[in-house]
């Protein structure tokens, strides 16, 4: 029998424990591991959270990996063709892990109302567009359908609806300059069958998605010829090695560059969501560590005597150490299931009530958005759990400098 186990468990449930001096401390260091846990996990779950949302709405738009000419061209528009008749096309079996490739082209125009205009980019896409980040962000309306050849159907940003005044099911006309200066521009009148919300500003205000053939005839280009592939990952960790991947696979008049590239600023901003998260952890685990460190010792400080009475018949050191961390464990475990209960708490009424706002300006979206995965909470639980104890080796230590005698007659 387990007698350091025996004997823990009988000053856990004894009254005397429950009402002696150490209670108090011991509550104390309880509540540290409760806050401990319950500020790891949701600095971990909203960190993670706004990183894969800002992630998915810059993927929205551009896909994982971006295949386009070489050229001097910097802006959004597509200008110089690409055939579609490619060995990757319409599906990358060169290189493992990709989902899907569409192809996109972008022109830009000037939104003409009898009051107002705007600068905007017309995204051109085709039916192989997948759609299924734009289902979520649709708001008002539904989704264009390109199954004709021409398709006069757009969906439009709330930011520009907002701006111009447009509502579901108008009309509008957009104005498109062409290469010879002198010659009329191009007027396209549009229809809005849908208007959505991705929550990134710097976007919203510039796509309007409509049918890849306008583009293609302002363009004077072939039914065959695009402005750029938009490739799509299964995993979003490789998007680099994928990016290489991609990029020795395509004809060497091709360039390929990951999203992570074009937009680097975004990237590295949300990186230093990981060393915040880093930070907090260490912090709560060190609070939480020498909090159980204090109440280890003044649980051995109580018990002075019982430990010269138990070296005394004979027990050794490690004995009597093993009976208070069976004790500190016991304190550690009551912490955690309570700083997961709240803490889980917190985080699921977040997820389907959405009570906590962002600027969206600021932060790209409109509620601090959480991410629960069973992988990070244990995790979390585990490592919370051995560091702590770990740290309690330590002061348990002290149990070998007691004299027997001398704490017999301690009081």
């Amino acid at each position: 029998m387990n007698y350091e186990f025996f004997i823990a468990k009988r000053i856990i449930g004894s009254k005397a424990y429950k009402s002696s001096i150490s209670a108090p401390i011991i509550k104390i260091g309880i509540a540290a591991i409760v806050i401990g846990i319950v500020v790891m996990m949701v600095a971990i779950a909203t960190g993670i959270g706004l990183q894969q949302k800002i992630r998915d709405k810059v993927v929205a738009f551009n896909g994982h990996v971006i295949i386009m000419n070489y050229d001097s061209n910097n802006s959004q528009e597509s200008v110089f063709p690409i055939s579609k008749e490619q060995d990757f096309y319409p599906e990358f079996k060169q290189v493992e892990g990709i989902s899907h490739i569409q192809a996109v082209a972008t022109k830009f125009g000037i939104i003409r109302t009898e009051t107002d205009f705007e600068g905007a980019i017309l995204k051109g896409v085709g039916g192989d567009y997948d759609w299924k980040y734009f289902e979520e962000f649709l708001i008002e309306g539904r989704l264009p359908t390109f199954t004709k050849k021409w398709s006069e159907e757009v969906l439009i940003s709330q930011y520009l609806a907002k701006r111009l005044g447009f509502r579901v099911d108008e009309d509008f006309q957009m104005v498109f300059a062409k290469d010879d200066p002198e010659k009329l521009p191009n007027i396209i009148t549009f229809n809005i069958v849908g208007i959505y919300n991705s929550g990134f500003q710097d976007l919203d205000k510039q796509y309007i998605i409509g049918n890849i053939r306008h583009i293609q005839r302002i363009n004077r280009w072939e039914e065959d010829q695009i402005g750029n592939f938009e490739v799509f990952i299964d995993d979003y960790d490789e998007i680099d090695r994928k990016g290489v991947e991609i990029y020795k696979s395509i004809p060497s008049v091709l360039n390929a560059e990951t999203i992570t590239n074009k937009y680097a600023s975004i990237f590295d901003w949300i990186k230093i969501f990981d060393t915040n998260i880093y930070g907090i952890i260490g912090i709560m685990i060190l609070v939480a560590g020498i909090n159980m460190i204090t109440a280890l010792l003044v649980l051995i400080l109580e018990r002075t005597q019982m430990i010269g009475i138990l070296k005394a018949i004979g027990s050794n050191n490690w004995s009597i150490r093993k009976l208070f961390l069976y004790n500190a464990t016991y304190l550690i475990f009551r912490g955690l299931l309570w700083g997961n209960i709240i803490g889980l708490g917190l985080l699921f009424t977040q997820k389907y009530f959405k009570i906590i706002t962002l600027p969206e300006e600021t932060y790209y979206v409109a509620e601090a958005p959480v991410y629960v995965s069973l992988s990070y909470v244990l995790a979390l639980n585990i490592g919370t759990f051995v560091l702590c104890l770990l740290m309690l080796l330590i002061p348990s230590y002290i149990i070998t400098k007691i004299s027997p005698v001398k704490a017999i007659r301690f009081e």
